[in-house]
């Protein structure tokens, strides 16, 4: 192709060149006054060559397609067998039940019996001589004396079978502590009294209750 294109080329520029000559000529024989005879005589010594342009090749026809290839379906291919397993049976469960559980009632206990009621004695304690003679002057405690305080104590006196007093309790303060603690201290020591007699006629416990009076000496 390409070599036919610069062969085209060549020849269509040499018939250009041959007719630029020829008009060339003609013209100067027209200018110079030439004879016509010298024209013609010119004319038909020159060879034209017709250079015929070639046609251009034949566009080249795209092969064909391929003719269509007919597609195979694919081979049906049977499933394998299902096989069913048989499915485990369910473990089973043992439930252990317990033994009922007992529970007892609690049963209140009886209460205890209640304590005999005291025995009552048929005579009651009585003090062996003035109970004024139990305390002094003397047994005034000295800081109250100095203080000057004074004041009435309330007591109950425990006394056992023998006369003799067990235990002093103050029911009602004279409002000094320290005049409280010498009545209790005091009255145990000096206090003598004839037991109470049961009713069968024996000794027995019993209570005796009193007030004492603290007065500054004079």
């Amino acid at each position: 192709m390409a070599y036919a294109d610069h062969s085209q080329g060549s020849s269509r520029t040499i018939s250009i060149i041959i007719v630029a000559l020829i008009h060339a000529v003609l013209g100067y024989a027209f200018v110079t006054g030439l004879g016509m005879k010298y024209v013609k005589k010119a004319a038909e010594q020159l060879n034209v060559i017709d250079v015929k342009e070639e046609p251009p090749p034949p566009d080249e026809e795209p092969p064909p397609p391929p003719p269509d290839k007919q597609i195979e379906p694919p081979p049906v291919v049977a499933p394998p067998p299902i096989v069913q397993t048989p499915a485990p049976a369910p473990p089973i469960q043992t439930v252990r039940t317990p033994p009922p559980v007992f529970n007892p009632v609690p049963v209140a206990a009886p209460p205890p019996p209640a304590p005999p009621p005291p025995e009552v004695p048929a005579s009651r304690a009585t003090p062996r001589g003035s109970p004024s003679s139990w305390l002094s002057d003397a047994d005034y405690p000295s800081r109250a004396q100095r203080e000057e305080r004074s004041g009435t104590a309330g007591f109950r006196l425990e006394i056992g079978p023998d006369g003799r007093v067990t235990n002093c309790t103050i029911t009602s303060s004279t409002g000094h502590a320290d005049l409280d603690e010498a009545t209790c201290r005091l009255l145990p020591k000096r206090a003598r009294f004839k037991p109470a007699t049961a009713a069968g006629g024996g000794p027995m416990s019993d209570t005796y209750n009193g007030r004492i009076t603290w007065r500054l000496p004079e």
